[in-house]
């Protein structure tokens, strides 16, 4: 299996999310039997989930803790991570590439991780 079909990005509507925990073939199982969701290993650590149309495509990625995190798209991710310092937030992860995307994570008030993505 490839790459999910990329679906179309709604600025500030989310368009991923990441799922994490200590093993991936559990929670592939676990998504693909109780909503039917495509997963598609992409190499170690990592699956690929495609959902149904309207909704937003993410990954299974392994991690010693487990945790979901939401991407939401902006129009200017620079801006973005700016306001979000301004307003009581913090950057998590900066600004980062990985060949595919633009993306940032930023905690909110509270500590809740946010993945903020390149229109």
């Amino acid at each position: 299996m490839g790459h999910p079909q990329r679906k179309p990005h709604q600025i500030n509507g989310f368009g991923h999310f990441d799922i994490a925990g200590p093993e991936l073939a559990p929670l592939r199982h676990f998504y693909t039997s109780l909503f039917g969701w495509e997963v598609a290993p992409q190499g170690p650590g990592y699956a690929m989930v495609a959902t149904p149309d309207g909704s937003p495509n993410g990954a299974i990625v392994e991690t010693p803790s487990p945790s979901m995190t939401f991407g939401v798209v902006v129009a200017d991710l620079d801006s973005a991570l700016d306001l979000a310092v301004r307003e009581g937030g913090s950057v998590v992860l900066p600004k980062t590439d990985n060949g595919w995307v633009k993306k940032a994570q930023i905690a909110d008030p509270a500590g809740n991780v946010l993945t903020l993505i390149q229109a």
